[in-house]
């Protein structure tokens, strides 16, 4: 028996702690349309549309990691219900984009807080299960480092 056994770890995926970043913008952007919505000034309106735009940037740059997860094999199989739900947030925040892009009171009321109030339920309710699209694959025995 040898002295030193092999350790087989989980790889380090690499796109959930963006995908939790982005959605945290996105629901920030929810907070910022309320302020709007209570307030009417138009700085808040300005900040949702920041938002929704970074959010939007980092869930890209988290599909790109996860496309590299899956290309380097550290993924197991994709988690269906956690992917179907991050991809139909992101068309309702690609629309919501174009909705807050419009002029003054429009940009927000009604469509605009609706939606980022939809956006921000749905991530709540993920968030509950963890932010990753993909389970990490377990290395066997047999698998080569």
């Amino acid at each position: 028996m040898p002295l030193i056994h092999r350790i087989h770890r989980r790889p380090l995926l690499l796109h959930p702690p963006l995908v939790s970043a982005a959605a945290a913008l996105l629901i920030a952007a929810f907070v910022t349309d309320y302020m709007y919505y209570a307030t009417a000034l138009m700085q808040w309106a300005n900040f949702s549309a920041w938002l929704i735009t970074g959010g939007l940037a980092v869930a890209l740059v988290a599909a790109i990691l996860l496309l590299i997860d899956v290309l380097l094999g550290h993924t197991g199989l994709l988690h269906r219900l956690e992917f179907t739900g991050l991809v139909f947030v992101a068309l309702l925040s690609i629309f919501n984009a174009f909705v807050h892009s419009r002029d003054a009171w429009t940009s927000v009321i009604p469509q605009g807080i609706a939606i980022s109030a939809v956006v921000a339920i749905l991530l709540a309710a993920m968030s509950f299960r963890g932010w990753a699209v993909t389970a990490a694959r377990v290395r066997t025995q047999g698998d080569k480092p």
